[in-house]
């Protein structure tokens, strides 16, 4: 099923968003529970109370789940940073505390985190419109951290390349292979990119 066939995030009734609601908060539920494997359709439609053709109307497969599931995740994490901003005198350092704040809100759910990242890692160019909301939703939680409204071509390159930082950290955390000393000290190292940018403050 093509992304145009299936309802918009942005173009749905009230009773439809509730219906959408109940997916992504079951499938969250399976995925925090046992990860990636623990989520099956069937399971997901059942939990969350639709018929399993409605499913796949919403969500074709579960990798395009678990990337909205992570969207999801994301634009809660952007609530709670605008009630609650970073502090640091300067935009590295404020982009550095955000990632880790959103570190330590996986840590806290590691099969979440690891179902959400591997649906990343596998996701093919069907599922590209819902990797590129992820990313466009990632990108603009660092630019608030930032302080930038019109940031330059060189700022989005950074940024670019502390995503690609970050998610590489959380699958080498996920795997067992990096402590979380060093995923922060990677990220510490990362966003010092960020003080060498035009208008950076």
């Amino acid at each position: 099923m093509t992304a145009e066939a299936r309802p918009a995030a942005g173009a749905l009734t009230e009773r439809q968003e509730a219906r959408r609601r109940r997916i992504l908060q079951a499938g969250a539920q399976l995925a925090g529970r046992g990860g990636f494997e623990a989520v099956q359709m069937r399971e997901v439609a059942d939990a969350a109370g639709v018929a399993l053709g409605t499913l796949y109307r919403y969500f074709p497969s579960k990798v395009h789940l678990l990337v909205a599931v992570m969207h999801d995740q994301l634009q809660q994490l952007q609530v709670t940073l605008r009630r609650r901003p970073p502090a640091g005198d300067d935009a590295g350092r404020r982009v550095s505390e955000t990632l880790m704040r959103a570190f330590r809100a996986l840590q806290r759910d590691p099969h979440l985190a690891d179902a959400m990242v591997r649906a990343l890692t596998f996701a093919d160019r069907g599922v590209s419109a819902e990797v590129d909301a992820v990313s466009r939703l990632t990108t603009a939680i660092v630019l608030d951290a930032m302080g930038l409204e019109e940031p330059t071509q060189e700022q989005l390159s950074v940024v670019r390349v502390i995503g690609h930082t970050w998610h590489s950290a959380l699958i080498t955390w996920l795997s067992g292979r990096e402590s979380i000393a060093q995923v922060g000290r990677d990220i510490e190292t990362v966003c010092g990119l960020i003080g060498r940018t035009a208008g950076a403050r």
